[in-house]
């Protein structure tokens, strides 16, 4: 297949590209800098200059590449820092692209009949905060988001809506880990396990699912040629936050996470941090496997944090 991965040099298509890569597929990796052409094309790749936020630039550069595929994976997150107060300012360009970024990306698609679109959305605090601690792609998403979150999560439902009622496939992502990400050894998210400055809040049983960035590629390789709609992509265990964070830190060698009360945390960062850390929760990935005959090389986190973080440790 001819292939057009837009955001080819984010942390997943930096795994992404070489995978298509070494399994056969024409790839033209899109970038908004010119300055990261000549990395896209070190992957094997070919690179073009292409914001998704520019309808006519979208329309001109899907035209002359002609793609089978579209794989939209754009996001303005790099250097981001985590800020639960503010959560909606923090990912404004990201939702941008997830809203006229994805309008853009599937008029381009349509104009040039592209036959296959795969779009990354995301697994967590995204679900209805009631019910069991692991939800499927069946079960609703949050009808009333508290305020910071409010943006963001409206962002992702209509790029949702817009993906698969083209027919096309939505990927949602866990937290992701690895190289490039935050929780990589020296990532945000890593940095603070390190420093104890991310405490078990409450009775710490908010549940996240995780995913590592391979798995992220292994799963959007699967999607261009199987299934359709919604997928959770995450890896087997859901865990609650008093279980992941002393794990974190233990395979680091630091000292274990302090506790904080919830209304001390909600002084501290905000309801928005407290909900995160007590009531989200987690994805179950059996419809993907079953569907995209897709699993993950990292079956858990568990496996997943000694690899990448247990290595340097010492």
């Amino acid at each position: 297949m001819r292939i057009l991965v837009v955001g080819a040099t984010g942390v997943v298509g930096r795994r992404l590209v070489p995978l298509l890569v070494s399994t056969g597929h024409d790839v033209v990796g899109g970038t908004t800098s010119a300055s990261k052409l000549a990395t896209i094309e070190r992957m094997g790749a070919t690179g073009v200059v292409l914001d998704a936020l520019d309808a006519e630039l979208t329309r001109k550069v899907t035209a002359g590449v002609a793609p089978d595929a579209i794989v939209h994976q754009a996001t303005a997150l790099a250097n981001m820092k985590f800020d639960p107060r503010h959560f909606d300012t923090v990912f404004e360009k990201t939702n941008q692209l997830r809203t006229t970024g994805t309008r853009n990306l599937l008029a381009a698609a349509d104009e040039s009949e592209v036959q296959r679109f795969v779009a990354h959305s995301f697994c967590g605090w995204t679900f209805a905060r009631v019910g069991g601690p692991v939800k499927t792609e069946e079960d609703p998403l949050d009808s009333d988001p508290m305020k910071p979150f409010t943006k963001t999560l409206a962002a992702i439902k209509e790029l949702e809506y817009l993906v698969t009622n083209r027919g096309g496939v939505v990927l949602r992502c866990g937290g992701f880990y690895g190289p490039g990400t935050s929780l990589d050894h020296d990532g945000e998210q890593a940095t603070m396990v390190r420093k104890r400055r991310l405490p078990i809040v409450g009775n710490g049983a908010g549940v996240f699912s995780f995913v590592h960035v391979d798995d992220v590629a292994s799963a959007t390789l699967a999607a261009l040629t199987r299934g359709s709609g919604i997928y959770n992509i995450v890896d087997d265990e859901p865990a609650a936050a008093r279980d992941w964070i002393p794990y974190m830190a233990g395979v680091m060698g630091a000292k274990p996470p302090m506790h904080m009360p919830a209304w001390l945390a909600r002084l501290f960062a905000g309801q928005t941090a407290v909900a995160m850390m007590t009531q989200a929760r987690g994805g179950s990935n059996a419809k993907a496997k079953r569907e995209l005959s897709w699993k993950p090389q990292y079956a858990t986190w568990r496996d997943g944090f000694a690899h990448e973080l247990g290595k340097s440790a010492s």
